[in-house]
């Protein structure tokens, strides 16, 4: 069920786009916006990890220098029935985590050393295994591939806002763009981009800790882990672009009332009752 879900969600994300490029750009503005997604896709697709890992300002370590981190890395991949992934170190105080790659073949699993510290062995465990239940179910390629097309979309309005403002945007007997079709997909598209992107990201989360739970055969040790993350990330946020924030298994910026109807990650409550549950 969460599975079809997220592809439906991804089908209306799909159809967003076109819809904008049509009410933008008429049935021209349709195709170029459908090229100009397979485009960002395929782009996505090969550069999402190394984009990522450069991001967040992760590095490589090599098993001597980490030999226990790979060890485990090793045993919960063997688990997962997944390569070993790469093992990379972020310099944070701050505990969290979060896989990359485009595929299995091509993962990577980054710590921050922070996490290294806070967390018993059972926990470190229920962590890496909910990031390999990530990697498995594919879920860093349908992250960056949403991600990628709700900042189309956005481009898209904002395209259309300065074509209306140096004349663009008449209407034709060609089926070019509607200037009312375009004012309101300059609002609502990005908006609506940015809602779907979010409930894709949630509905994967949810999927990642049952996986996780499953390949640890710990539930409650993620559980654990999961509220000391929440709590440590609460007090003392991370430095990070804000367009890097939903890999990570928790929250890394800092919440509010209000940010938290817009975020990337499933109320923690819910996360935890869940997992209590199995």
């Amino acid at each position: 069920m969460n599975t079809m879900k997220t592809f439906l969600l991804m089908a209306a994300l799909t159809a967003l786009f076109m819809v904008a490029g049509r009410a933008m750009g008429g049935q021209q503005g349709m195709m170029i916006a459908l090229l100009f997604a397979v485009g960002l896709n395929f782009f996505a697709y090969w550069n999402s990890d190394t984009m990522a890992l450069a991001m967040n300002r992760a590095r490589e370590v090599a098993v001597a220098e980490a030999p226990d981190l790979h060890a485990l890395i090793a045993s919960l991949a063997a688990r997962a029935g997944i390569p070993k992934p790469k093992v990379y170190v972020i310099d944070e105080s701050t505990p969290n985590a979060f896989a990359t790659g485009r595929n299995p073949e091509h993962a990577a699993v980054a710590v921050t050393t922070g996490i290294l510290q806070i967390l018993d062995r059972s926990e470190l465990e229920g962590v890496i295994a909910h990031e390999m239940g990530h990697i498995r179910n594919r879920d860093i390629l349908i992250s960056s591939i949403t991600a990628v097309m709700a900042g189309a979309i956005s481009y898209l309005a904002t395209m259309a806002q300065w074509s209306m403002i140096f004349g663009g945007g008449r209407s034709d007997e060609e089926g070019g763009a509607n200037p009312l079709a375009m004012l309101v997909a300059m609002i609502v598209a990005p908006l609506g981009a940015s809602l779907i992107q979010l409930a894709i990201s949630r509905n994967r989360e949810y999927i990642a800790d049952a996986t996780g739970a499953e390949i640890c055969g710990h539930p409650k040790s993620l559980a654990s882990a999961l509220n000391k993350l929440a709590n440590y990330n609460a007090q003392q946020p991370m430095d990070v672009n804000p367009a890097s924030a939903q890999m990570y298994i928790v929250n890394p910026l800092k919440g509010g009332s209000i940010a938290n109807l817009f975020s990337t990650h499933p109320p923690m409550e819910e996360r935890i009752r869940r997992l209590l549950a199995m």
